[in-house]
């Protein structure tokens, strides 16, 4: 559990040096978008191994994921503090990253239906970012 934690906060740092735009983060969308759709794949299929691509490509994509740097330097105060919500980002992608490993665990142990639970509350957390900080 340390090692994980360890090499996403390393993901994200060296995401952090590097710039964001907004192609990235659509070519991150698409690929978690992917991730959820092997997760699901491997549900119906009853693959563990597809199941546990799907969220490891979760994982790893959702640590890359923050504003653009359009969002961060922009000179709108007003604008900057709406685009640029980092706290909320960061709830986010830690819920998703520990609910992507608790999908992991339970449907490992044989417990379909509790994986699929942590499977809806990821996207429930895709959804609340979609509304709340992109607005859509």
């Amino acid at each position: 559990m340390r090692r994980e934690i360890l090499m996403i906060l390393s993901a994200i740092t060296v995401s952090y040096s590097q710039g964001y735009s907004q192609a990235d983060r659509i070519l991150d969308m698409q690929k978690m978008a992917n991730a959820m759709q092997d997760i699901q794949s491997g549900f119906f299929y009853n693959n563990l191994e597809i199941v546990e691509s799907g969220v490891k490509v979760l994982k790893e994509t959702i640590a890359r994921v923050r504003p653009t740097d359009e969002e961060v330097n922009t000179k709108d105060i007003y604008e900057r503090w709406m685009n640029n919500n980092i706290k909320m980002t960061n709830r986010i992608r830690k819920k998703i990253i520990n609910k992507a490993t608790d999908i992991e665990d339970r449907f490992k142990s044989g417990d379909g239906v509790q994986a699929l639970q942590a499977y809806s509350k990821i996207t429930q957390q895709c959804m609340k970012c979609h509304i709340q900080i992109r607005k859509w």
